[in-house]
């Protein structure tokens, strides 16, 4: 199956069973919600981490066009949505909330803004449909209390399907090639693999105890020695059956060296139709995303095998109810073998806000790196400014080169609210993000441009306003 040709949003209101307009909710990190009252490995955040992770809904004006609405906690800097209209882009209508908390997600602020609710009562009346990055408990109280109908599965197959101990299973299924490993639902399993991992782990292998619901590198640990992997398991079961719990959730694998991280994603539609979007070669450090190179570097068989498996993932997700986007994993090992399905994604994924992108502005021969750039800032810094700096090195349609900026609100996310009564002495920076595009038409040129974008953004650092 190759991948299909442009008009990503067509398939997306085809699959979702929504011609009419859609309502974009970008409620990143939704995986956080799913895990609250699911066992697991322990997950810690810093508030200023959230409050920019929280801000990335602005990615969703790239995923609509002018006949959509996107629901965000604030509204754009005017000057990012004058740039988004500058690049002829079909940005969709804006609903901002009246207020909002930086450590809540968009969905959890609409929900406690009753003029927004009735704004969105209105669209669902209009034959409108919520299109949410991803769907748990919060966002179907949202669809309840607005009456907009959800365009994608309910929360509980939602979980299901992003479990990596549902991914483990497809893939003994389908016969995928898969690191040695086990999936423990439950306690019991759990105890019953502690025997063959300590074995092999006594003979010099190592294993990493994964989170079935952890994202971004987070609830994974390794483990190389017996001692380690025993205090983990009792650690475990001691907090389980505490709680009274008989549920372990977690995926025992072999951690096997890698080459290369992959990122493709299939959309599903309700009548069972599969289409592979796009195969990205995501960039990582550490096990966390920092961003993908389009297109992935893939030989030809490499590419064929992928195929195959993404329509044969596809059809089972359908078979199991699912439909929408789902995002896969995959990698492949030095010795150039191809592991197809690492874990599935049951939502939106970084990528799937590129799409539109790429098939409005950027070149089929063109070579694009899309990636973030952290900051420590002194100061909330303007788009006017950001713009200045950048100077040339913007994106041109024109030329088809250049850095493109498809978020704004992360730079800003976690600087102190104005009347914030926390002492600037104390408190005299705080982290920012930029992401966007590099666009160029050949590798070497992309990196020298994200090179020269690095330096430029880094003048933003204790710069004005």
């Amino acid at each position: 199956m190759a991948e299909t040709p442009p008009d990503f949003l067509g398939r997306i209101r085809s699959a979702l069973g929504a011609p009419g307009p859609l309502v974009l909710l970008g409620n990143f990190e939704v995986e956080d919600q799913w895990a609250r009252e699911q066992p697991g490995l322990p997950r810690l955040s810093s508030a200023g981490s959230r409050a920019v992770v929280n801000r990335m809904d602005e990615f969703a004006l790239l995923l609509g066009d002018a006949g959509d609405t996107v629901v965000l906690k604030a509204a754009p800097d005017p000057d990012y949505l004058a740039y988004l209209h500058e690049l002829e882009l079909p940005v969709p209508r804006v609903l901002a909330c009246g207020t909002q908390d930086a450590q809540q997600t968009v969905t959890e602020d609409a929900l406690a803004d009753p003029r927004l609710v009735d704004e969105l009562r209105l669209l669902a009346a209009g034959g409108a449909r919520l299109w949410p990055h991803g769907v748990s408990a919060v966002e179907e109280k949202l669809a309840e209390a607005t009456g907009l109908p959800l365009g994608a599965p309910d929360a509980r197959l939602c979980i299901r399907v992003n479990s990596k101990i549902y991914s483990r299973r497809i893939g003994d299924e389908l016969g995928l090639r898969q690191p040695t490993g086990w999936a423990c639902e439950t306690l019991d399993e759990l105890e019953k693999v502690a025997g063959p991992v300590a074995d092999l782990l006594a003979a010099g292998r190592r294993f990493a105890v994964k989170d079935a619901l952890g994202v971004s590198g987070r609830g994974i640990t390794l483990v190389d020695n017996v001692r380690r992997f025993e205090r983990l398991c009792r650690m475990i079961l001691a907090r389980e059956r505490r709680a009274g719990c008989s549920r372990a959730d977690v995926v025992v694998e072999e951690w096997v060296a890698k080459e290369t991280d992959l990122n493709y994603q299939v959309t599903v539609g309700r009548d069972g139709a599969v289409h592979l979007d796009f195969v990205k070669e995501a960039i990582t450090e550490g096990g966390i995303h920092k961003g993908h190179r389009i297109p992935a570097r893939l030989s030809r068989a490499q590419a064929g095998e992928l195929a195959e498996v993404a329509a044969a993932v596809g059809a089972r997700l359908h078979r199991d109810g699912y439909f929408g986007v789902a995002g896969i994993d995959a990698m492949i090992d030095p010795d150039g073998r191809l592991y197809p399905l690492v874990e599935i994604n049951a939502r939106n994924n970084m990528s799937t806000y590129q799409v539109g992108l790429q098939e409005r502005l950027i070149s089929p021969d063109a070579i694009a790196l899309a990636r973030h750039y952290p900051l420590r800032l002194h100061r909330p810094v303007a788009f006017h400014r950001l713009r200045s700096v950048l100077g040339e090195l913007r994106f041109e349609r024109r030329s088809g080169v250049g850095f493109l900026v498809n978020n704004f609100a992360t730079m800003n996310a976690a600087a102190p609210s104005p009347g914030d009564d926390r002492d600037e002495a104390a408190h005299p920076t705080f982290d920012g993000r930029l992401y966007g595009m590099v666009i160029g038409r050949s590798a070497d040129e992309v990196a020298e441009l994200d090179r020269r974008v690095g330096e430029r953004v880094a003048e933003l650092v204790g710069g004005a306003a």
